[in-house]
């Protein structure tokens, strides 16, 4: 899919726009390794990165997990579940081609559940990917079970994924954030009306919430720009000031282990 900007321009542009962090996602690829490089070459700019558990990186990987933390600087902070290879994203899609279980009969494989292990062991970000609402609140379960600090629901509402309402509260009232992200707003991508996230957002709390741009893609705006819109279109729909900076700042400084400023 081609980007409209890479890592190294995102990380400089984001640092002299005035952001504090970003967090660079790759669906079939690590991106610990390019994070250490793209510190080195911008710094002033927290940069994480991370893996999404896709056919690319061998499915529900363990070994490819803990190789994460490994990667000098250990800045390799999130695992993502399976998304565009989910399963459940194949069958939402209509495709006929190999995906990526997580779980099997209403229950989460064995391997899915070492992979949770591993993410408390060494304190990472557990993801949802584009796995199923019923799978979500699965992973959001083991994961609290196992000692998961750190969970993001990956955006709830898009589909594949489809959460409720009901579901989403249910999530966040487990210690989950639930992610709304701005592309979804936007484009050919267009799921919702910024009043439809706005009702979403105020029955879960922003407590509970963290809103991510899911930006990069040629032809849409650029990472900070969506920020912006996004946050001032939910002004719009009268949102405070420090309820923004709850979602947008707040929350994911928590998730990263970032000093609360």
């Amino acid at each position: 899919m081609a980007r409209s900007i890479d890592a190294i321009d995102l990380a400089r542009l984001a640092r002299d726009r005035g952001m504090r962090a970003l967090v660079l996602k790759n669906h079939y690829e690590p991106t610990e390794s390019i994070v250490y490089l793209v510190r080195k070459v911008a710094p002033g700019i927290e940069v994480f990165g991370g893996i999404a558990l896709n056919r690319t990186v061998g499915g529900i990987n363990a070994a490819a997990v803990e190789h994460m933390t490994q990667v000098k600087g250990g800045w390799g902070r999130v695992v993502w579940m399976p998304t565009f290879d989910a399963e459940n994203q194949v069958k939402y899609s209509k495709e006929s081609r190999p995906f990526v279980a997580v779980s099997r009969d209403g229950a989460l494989l064995a391997e899915v559940r070492e992979v949770i292990a591993l993410i408390a062991k060494h304190n990472l970000v557990l993801a949802t990917g584009h796995s199923s609402p019923n799978e979500d609140l699965m992973l959001v379960r083991e994961a609290r079970r196992a000692g998961v600090r750190s969970i993001v629901v990956t955006h709830a509402m898009l589909p594949p994924v489809g959460m409720n309402v009901e579901q989403m509260r249910e999530a966040g009232q487990m210690g989950a954030y639930i992610e709304f992200v701005y592309n979804a707003l936007m484009g050919p991508s267009k799921a919702f009306d910024i009043q439809e996230y706005a009702r979403a957002i105020r029955a879960v709390g922003p407590e509970h919430c963290i809103l991510s741009s899911d930006l990069g893609q040629a032809g849409n705006p650029l990472h900070p720009d969506g920020l912006l819109a996004f946050f001032a279109a939910l002004r719009g729909e009268g949102f405070s000031v420090s309820e923004v900076e709850r979602m947008a700042k707040t929350n994911p400084a928590r998730l990263l282990g970032l000093a609360e400023r």
